[in-house]
């Protein structure tokens, strides 16, 4: 059989029982130190009450009269009864100057010795003691009675001890009940709040919200995509190391609390960011990185802020236009292999029909216009990575109707480039120039566009595209280059990334690029490339579409 094992207190219970001790104690300790106060206060003011009485019978004349007299008992007996009933003490003693009761509440007790001491009243003062007499511990007051200089008697006044602790008992008994009133409404207040706090916490106790905290950090390490968490006024609340990574914060800046704004974030991310609607799967670029974004705000009636996660999809945005390109090859391909069919079946009907030196002389006329178009390539750009791209891209735009050509002034041979600029760099800064001035150049009266590749010295590679598109305004040259511009209506994927994906290769490898105006028309777009020092980090961008 198995015996459950309680479950641990929640951390609201524990407060509450904490507080409510806490709220005990102090209360308790209240009532204690209010009635030690008061029970001194009451014997003090019982001190002051038989001190005022005794004095005052002292000094009555009726008192010295009556001491006159030979039998003194029998009229200070019932005056001092009659000032006992009437002042609300317990008892008064008129004695003579040996201490012989005249009275007493217990007439017995008269002409009997005064239990107390008397010494310092036969001196010529008052005084107050506490003694245990016929009646049980009073607080007494004794002072002398004169006739003239003569001392002729003492009076003696007292209040029980007894009776002072009834009148402390019941001013506890009201503090007991305003203490257990104050206890109550503390305990009622504990609670709330308690039960207030244990919504927030969900019940859980201290060692449960430990092994979550620790879950949470380690969930927020372990995570590799970025997770930013904004508080109403967008300042970061909470950053992960996927998230300092793909935004390039350092990891040992404290940016918690922080405004979105001041981290240095490009504009189009940091608008995303700032934006108080949702964002879903927006691509934006960073220094060199290409991320996707989404944001959705937390809200619980009023707007508390947003969490933000990022997808880092360089890579694959970068696979992505490698697919393009072969996807346009292999279109490409199609297309020549169709018409290589056709030129099969013509070259076949010319032998069929008995002409077959005109067959010959077709074939071989096909055969040396494709070896020309690849000689001419291959003798201007010999490195493998961009001749295939241009050779490629070459076809593909001679199926969109366009002509692209290797200018005159290129040359770049093989192993010339270094191992610090890669070539799927270089296929995605050539290949999207190429797509974007074929998209321009399209539908025009002589539609062409012009690649140019070389080397500056041997410390600079130049790559140059010009089309005899319509150009680029010269109020739009920096906009050319930020993610989602173009003057196209927008396609499935969306347009406007390509030439955001070349300005960011190019300034990883702390290269320059920019737009300007082509000979006859068009637009020509300039990238330089640093061979001795590529791979260096990217400088800051220029007005004018410079990196």
């Amino acid at each position: 059989m198995r015996i459950p094992v309680p479950r641990p207190r929640s951390l609201a219970g524990q407060l509450f029982a904490i507080q409510a001790v806490l709220l005990a104690v102090v209360v308790a300790g209240y009532a204690l130190f209010t009635y030690v106060s008061d029970r001194s206060q009451a014997e003090q003011a019982a001190v002051r009450q038989a001190t005022s009485v005794a004095r005052t019978v002292a000094d009555s004349p009726s008192v010295r009269e009556a001491i006159r007299t030979s039998d003194p008992s029998a009229r200070l007996q019932p005056y001092a009864l009659a000032v006992v009933r009437d002042t609300d003490i317990d008892f008064v003693t008129i004695m003579d100057p040996r201490g012989i009761r005249w009275t007493h509440p217990d007439p017995e007790q008269i002409g009997l010795v005064f239990q107390g001491h008397t010494a310092p009243a036969l001196r010529g003062g008052t005084f107050t003691e506490t003694y245990t007499g016929t009646l049980g511990p009073s607080v007494r007051a004794v002072t002398p009675i004169r006739d003239g200089e003569r001392i002729v008697g003492l009076v003696s006044a007292g209040i029980k001890v007894e009776e002072i602790s009834q009148r402390a008992q019941g001013q506890l008994t009201a503090l007991v009940a305003v203490a257990a009133g104050a206890l109550g409404l503390g305990a009622i207040g504990t609670y709330v709040i308690n039960a207030r706090l244990r919504r927030h916490t969900h019940g859980m106790n201290a060692a449960e919200l430990s092994h979550m905290h620790d879950y949470h950090q380690a969930a927020l390490h372990a995570v590799r995509e970025g997770l930013l968490m904004l508080d109403g006024q967008y300042r970061v609340a909470l950053i992960n190391d996927g998230g300092r990574e793909l935004l390039g914060v350092d990891q040992e800046e404290d940016v918690v609390g922080r405004s979105v704004a001041g981290l240095g974030l490009p504009a189009p991310l940091t608008g995303a960011l700032l934006a108080s609607e949702p964002r879903v799967d927006e691509v934006h670029l960073t220094a060199d990185r290409v991320l996707v974004v989404n944001t959705s705000p937390v809200t619980g009636g009023q707007q508390r802020g947003s969490v933000v996660t990022l997808r880092d999809v360089t890579e694959l945005q970068s696979l992505m236009g490698e697919l393009d390109s072969e996807r346009g090859f292999t279109q490409a391909l199609r297309s020549q292999a169709h018409e290589a069919a056709n030129r099969l079946h013509t070259v076949v009907s010319l032998i069929e029909l008995g002409r077959a030196e005109e067959a010959v002389d077709f074939a071989t006329a096909e055969l040396e216009l494709a070896q020309a178009l690849t000689d001419q390539v291959v003798a201007a750009v010999s490195e493998p990575v961009l001749a295939a791209l241009l050779l490629g891209k070459t076809a593909q735009a001679n199926e969109r109707g366009v002509e692209l050509v290797v200018s005159a002034d290129s040359r770049l041979d093989d192993g010339l480039l270094p191992d610090t600029l890669p070539a799927r760099d270089l296929v995605t800064i050539l290949g999207n120039l190429i797509d974007n001035a074929v998209d321009a150049a399209q539908g025009g009266t002589h539609p062409r566009v012009t690649v140019t590749a070389l080397t500056e010295d041997g410390a600079e590679l130049i790559l140059r595209v010009s089309d005899t598109g319509p150009g680029v305004d010269p109020d739009h040259a920096e906009a050319v280059f930020q993610r989602g511009f173009s003057t196209k209506p927008s396609g499935p994927g969306g347009r406007g990334l390509g030439l955001a994906l070349v300005r960011q290769a190019v300034g990883r490898h702390g290269g320059a690029l920019s737009v300007g105006s082509a000979d006859g028309g068009g637009a020509v777009f300039e990238a330089r490339l640093p061979l001795r020092a590529a791979g260096a980090a990217a400088v800051a961008q220029s007005p004018g579409g410079t990196v």
